[in-house]
């Protein structure tokens, strides 16, 4: 009986050690996939796409709201939007910060403060600073995007309309 409960408490304690690493693995796996989103986020404001073509997961079911307050939905559309935004050659540079990341086994979402600048048509520095939400899912080994969502931004909005027309 004693072997028993010893190999009872062996199990369970093991179990334990094993979901907890499986977990934090999971959580700096997310928060990994994020930080390589923000990398890519800034690539983009200098006009090179690859980055950020490489976190997105390519189907139908993504969904992207942006900060100018639309809703895109499915790879095309967000590529679209993405590649004009590129063009803008918006430079400057955006965080995170604040992070809280949850994490499930093949789901996990961060949430952030978004902050920086980016500069409008003009050349002139214009401040970000939103909240956001970043969904990914775990495929075929690696986190992709699947979601994105910041707060709306009159101010980036109104700095860059001479570059929408």
């Amino acid at each position: 009986m004693k072997n028993k409960l010893t190999l009872f408490v062996l199990f369970i304690i093991g179990s334990i050690l094993f979901f907890s690493c499986t977990t934090k693995n999971t959580g700096q796996e997310i928060k990994q996939a994020n930080d390589e989103f923000y990398a890519a986020l800034n690539s983009m404001f200098t006009g090179d796409l690859a980055p950020l073509d490489n976190i997105w997961l390519h189907e139908s079911t993504i969904t992207n709201m942006g900060p100018f307050g639309s809703c895109l939905v499915g790879w095309d559309e967000v590529n679209a939007e993405f590649k004009k935004e590129a063009a803008m050659k918006l430079g400057g540079k955006v965080i995170c910060k604040d992070l809280h990341i949850y994490s499930g086994k093949d789901m996990g979402y961060t949430v952030c403060v978004e902050e920086g600048l980016n500069m409008s048509a003009e050349g002139q520095p214009v401040t970000v600073n939103h909240r956001a939400t970043n969904i990914f899912q775990l495929k075929e080994g690696k986190w992709k995007l699947i979601h994105h969502h910041t707060d709306l931004s009159p101010q980036l909005e109104k700095a860059i309309e001479k570059n929408i027309k």
